[in-house]
């Protein structure tokens, strides 16, 4: 038995809602945040960062919540790699992309320890709320620590251009560009609403989906609501790359997987049940570590990335799509 035109309807209206909420979340509480004094360089490192992430943390918790564990660790793993495969490939392949000096030194290697932390996570085969909670703090501290410890000229230029590109996204999304702070906090809160909502079709949908065409929720978990819930990110490094700021999509891309290792996976682990078999998923964690691996390797140095180095990245992500889907699972 086939989807039905509800499924359908629903995966990609939950999607379209996914991608409208995030954007308006952001636009809403990154100029309410600014609005209240709160200096562009925390905004850019904090609100935008957790923002673009926002889809995959309401919809892993709603699969979790919902007793589709399968589906919400999928999520992360797959945002994951579709952020360093699709993303940034594609933002260094439209113009490569100079890497900062500071993130070089603080994000990544925080991006490679919270990979690696994945296997252990999941050594019983589950995630314990215990550890998800754990996991939240450890990104509610580095967060702080991030914001701490950015301080230079430099990093708030950044930041600033930062928002500039997210504003430019928002934009391509049709947020309201409001300016009294009413009117901003409206946004955010609607933009949130659009989010849980989209979630709830999305999730729904994509089960439904899954179940027609004899696919996994963890198949489902990581190839449709992955690429569908890493769309504000995508949105946001495609319009900084046009414009000349593919250094920007580094950042983005680089704190996207930071956050679901940390914020996404923790809240789904600790509010909901995410048990997965390892077995099951030890080749996709296994193409997760590699990836992050070679990003890293191209990201070493503070350097331009260069864009045969984005052409791998986009190969090997458009290697393990094929794969994944062939294989099944």
């Amino acid at each position: 038995m086939g989807a039905s035109l509800h499924d359908i309807v629903s995966l990609l209206g939950g999607g379209a809602l996914l991608y409208l909420g995030a954007e308006w979340l952001v636009r809403g509480a990154a100029g309410f945040a600014l609005s209240l004094g709160i200096s562009q360089l925390t905004v850019g490192l904090t609100v935008v960062a957790f923002g673009t992430s926002a889809p995959e943390l309401v919809v892993s918790v709603q699969a979790a919540v919902e007793g589709r564990g399968a589906m919400a660790l999928g999520n992360v793993l797959g945002s994951n790699i579709a952020n360093l495969g699709l993303i940034l490939g594609l933002a260094a392949l439209v113009k490569p992309a100079r890497v900062d000096g500071a993130l070089r030194r603080r994000e990544l290697p925080m991006l490679v320890a919270s990979t690696l932390a994945l296997p252990l996570v999941l050594a019983r085969d589950t995630v314990p709320p215990a550890a998800g909670a754990g996991l939240v703090l450890v990104g509610v501290l580095y967060t702080a620590w991030m914001a701490y410890t950015a301080r230079s000229k430099r990093e708030v230029a950044e930041a600033r251009e930062a928002a500039a590109e997210t504003a430019a996204a928002t934009e391509g999304a049709g947020a309201p560009q409001p300016r009294s702070r009413t009117w901003l906090a409206l946004t955010a809160l609607v933009g949130f609403g659009l989010l849980l909502l989209g979630s709830h079709l999305f999730v729904g949908g994509a089960t439904a989906i899954a179940r027609a065409l004899g696919m996994s929720e963890w198949l489902v978990g990581m190839t449709l609501v992955a690429v569908g819930t890493s769309l504000p990110e995508l949105a946001t490094s495609l319009v900084a790359a046009r414009r000349g700021h593919s250094d920007i999509a580094v950042g983005n891309a680089i704190g996207s997987n930071i956050f679901n290792v940390l914020l996404c996976l923790g809240a789904a682990s600790a509010l909901g049940r995410v048990s997965v078999p390892r077995a099951s998923v030890a080749a996709d964690l296994t193409a997760l570590v590699a990836l992050t691996l070679l990003g890293a390797l191209f990201l070493r140095t503070e350097r331009t990335m260069q864009r045969w180095e984005g052409a791998v990245l986009f190969a090997a992500y458009g290697a393990y799509m094929v794969w994944r889907i062939a294989a099944g699972g």
